[in-house]
This record gives C-alpha cells, sequence and structure tokens, in this order.
C-alpha cells in the first residue's frame, strides 16, 4: 500500500512538472524531493529499475498527452461541422440552390462608407481601403475625391450612392 501511494505521488508530480515541458521528463530523482524519494522506498531500487519505472511515466504521459489532444481536435471539426449546418439551414433552399431568396437580409448587411481616389480606367474607380468598383451602368460624375458609399441590395448586388447627389448606380466588386 505505501508503494502504491508512493507512485501515485509520484504521478502526480510527474504529470505536473511533464505539463510544463512534455518532451523531457528529468526522472524521479529530480522530480522528487530527497525525503519523499526516501520514503518512498525509491532508494532502494537499482538505476535500471528507477529507469523503468521513468519509462512507464513517459509512455503513460505521452498516450494520455495524445488522447486528450485528439479529443481535442475532434470536439472543434465537430463544432465547425455543427456551425457550418447550423448556417446552412439558416440559408433558405432557394438560395441553396442559387435562386434569388425573398427574405430581406440585405437590409441588415453593413454599408461602406470610403473617399473615391480616382478612376482605375473605363468604369472602374479606386477607393481609399485599396477596393476597385466597377459600374453596371456608365458612371456620369467625377469621383476623385468625393466621399462615396456602397449601400447592399436584394441578391448580393451594390449601389453607389455619391456625396451630393441624388442618384444611386448599380455597381459590383472588381478587387
Amino acid at each position: 500500500m505505501k508503494t502504491r501511494l508512493a507512485l501515485g505521488l509520484l504521478l502526480t508530480l510527474t504529470l505536473g512538472s511533464a505539463l510544463a515541458r512534455a518532451d523531457v521528463f528529468p526522472g524521479l530523482k529530480v522530480v522528487m524531493t530527497a525525503e519523499d524519494y526516501a520514503r518512498a522506498g525509491l532508494d532502494k531500487l537499482t538505476p535500471d529499475q528507477i529507469g523503468v519505472i521513468d519509462a512507464a511515466l513517459i509512455r503513460h504521459f505521452t498516450a494520455t498527452v495524445n488522447v486528450a489532444a485528439e479529443r481535442q481536435a475532434a470536439t472543434q471539426v465537430d463544432a465547425a461541422t455543427t456551425q457550418a449546418v447550423a448556417s446552412e439551414r439558416k440559408r433558405g433552399v432557394l438560395q441553396r440552390f442559387g435562386i434569388l431568396s425573398l427574405n430581406n437580409d440585405w437590409k441588415n448587411e453593413p454599408v461602406l462608407k470610403a473617399r473615391a481616389t480616382g478612376w482605375v480606367g473605363g468604369n472602374r474607380f479606386a477607393l481609399d481601403n485599396g477596393q476597385v468598383w466597377e459600374g453596371a451602368e456608365p458612371i456620369p460624375f467625377e469621383l476623385a475625391g468625393r466621399d462615396v458609399e456602397i449601400q447592399p441590395r436584394p441578391a448580393g448586388a451594390f449601389a453607389l450612392s455619391i456625396e451630393g447627389k441624388n442618384t444611386t448606380i448599380r455597381v459590383r466588386r472588381v478587387k
């Protein structure tokens, strides 16, 4: 019984120190105090016998850490899968097949406010955040240096609203 108690204490100490550095186990003699080492009767064992105990503790700890890591990875995968399924269920049947949805989710999307830095050619313009947008229809206004808003619209579309102009123009993001 004394040996079991000593080994239980030893295992607790070993696991505690191994958590700090899992790849190196210093050995029982280093982990335990000299008094505990002697009280457990380990001072009567040969170095080979101590080595066998050290090796058993290392194997046990490594196996325990591996099982815990596998369980944690499985839990994370399960959580990600659950989240993906839940988000897919939120989408309507029509949306899952790429057909226009009749709900008003686009109204909850944020409006992009930025400053147009200039034209990138043709009907494309750049914003100060690095994005490049293109008009789905001709843009008859000068945009360089003006504040603009890109507003969400149904079916993943966007509309450009220009500071000081009472109009919107359909646009799509290029970059």
